[in-house]
């Protein structure tokens, strides 16, 4: 039996609560005291074991403002934190959503074809319209969950389908710059 690898909660490790929008100069801040705290210079002297301890916290020190410092990386994070997200998941997006990227990779691909500079402008405007939309969507779903952690996770759903839309319009964005 295989038991999943348990995530370090870099919530706890600064000290701060679940929020998909902590505040970032608290981050800022615990990340240079815990720098200071867990610097290898400082443990030249101590055993293998106790500096091997200290590089290790370092490294969980620079993993979690790396995480808690980034907008997305942070969503996804939270997500995978909370359990919503797994890693690989096999989401199912909604229908209406993907009618609508149908019609925008059917573009793309007849644009391949055919280029076209005035439809390709179109699609870029209603790319960015779909993301402008999703992040309205995703900041107020995200200003709700941090402002009541109570009842905070029947909000998870939304802010995972969400997530996974946006990833989706990413990989289109990465099209449209092709």
């Amino acid at each position: 039996m295989s038991e999943a690898v348990q995530q370090p909660n870099y919530f706890e490790f600064y000290d701060l609560p679940i929020q998909f929008k902590p505040n970032q100069n608290a981050v800022k801040s615990k990340f240079y005291a815990l720098s200071k705290q867990f610097h290898p210079d400082f443990y030249a002297n101590e055993s293998e074991e106790k500096q091997q301890e200290v590089l290790d916290l370092s490294t969980l020190n620079n993993k979690a403002y790396q995480t808690l410092s980034n907008a997305k990386k942070r969503l996804k994070y939270v997500l995978e934190l909370k359990g919503i997200v797994a890693t690989d998941e096999a989401y199912q997006l909604p229908q209406s959503f993907l009618m609508e990227m149908m019609d925008v990779n059917e573009v793309l691909m007849d644009l391949e074809f055919e280029p076209d500079a005035e439809k390709l402008e179109q699609v870029k405007r209603d790319v960015a319209s779909i993301e402008e939309d999703l992040a309205k969507e995703l900041n107020d779903l995200i200003n709700q969950f941090d402002s009541n952690p109570e009842a905070s996770d029947a909000l998870l759903p939304s802010i995972k389908d969400n997530f996974y839309r946006q990833k989706y319009i990413d990989r289109i964005r990465e099209r449209l710059v092709k």
